[in-house]
């Protein structure tokens, strides 16, 4: 500031002197001097600092929301629950058989038939007798993937290779390892379940 400058502020100076005295207690630090930059509430510098900081806090893209630590946490924790799902054992099933209880993996449980008062269980070899009703075990075995194809068989979806339709409107089934089953009209439309696509023209077990 120039000499002359110096001089023109003299009787703002007087001002704020005057107006101290009278008001101890008063903020006259306010009053600007005469030709003075009178500063902003904000400075430029923390402007534009809040004004980049406005840029990043808006999603780049409107149609998505910004995501947070939240959500990638999240997200994570999702990723880790489906892992365990696929890589977690078949399910098992157990039952008493010549005085020892015995458990399979269902995967390996191509069919059960009923024998009588009991059933059969038939894994990829051997079988097994067991103590129950084929319709007790259809209703335990459905939310496994096992339907109902004949008054006195259930089958494992998963074992099911090829379908052949008959004339009489029933159809021939086959599982893994060949053996063959009947599948009555009562029952067909239970192979809707067998896939979780059907193509093609046909519209097989309607």
């Amino acid at each position: 500031m120039s000499a002359s400058e110096i001089l023109d502020q003299k009787p703002v100076a007087r001002d704020m002197f005057s107006q101290q005295a009278a008001h101890p207690n008063a903020d006259v630090s306010v009053i600007p001097l005469r030709g003075a930059t009178i500063p902003t509430p904000k400075s430029g510098r923390a402007s534009a600092f809040e004004s980049k900081a406005a840029e990043l806090r808006k999603p780049a893209d409107a149609s998505f929301p910004p995501a947070n630590l939240a959500d990638a946490e999240n997200l994570i924790r999702i990723l880790r629950e489906l892992e365990a799902i696929a890589k977690r054992q078949a399910p098992r099933i157990a039952f008493k058989a010549n005085g020892s209880i015995l458990l399979l993996d269902l995967a390996d449980i191509f069919a059960v038939e009923a024998e009588g008062n009991y059933v059969s269980l038939r894994p990829r070899s051997n079988s097994y007798l067991v103590h129950d009703s084929l319709s007790s075990m259809a209703e335990k075995l459905k939310p496994y993937g096992f339907i109902r194809i004949h008054r006195s068989v259930v089958v494992n979806i998963s074992a099911v290779e090829e379908l052949r339709p008959l004339p009489t409107g029933e159809y021939r089934l086959r599982v893994k390892g060949g053996k063959e089953y009947l599948v009555t009209r009562t029952y067909k439309h239970n192979l809707r379940d067998l896939a979780e696509l059907w193509v093609g023209p046909e519209r097989l077990c309607g």
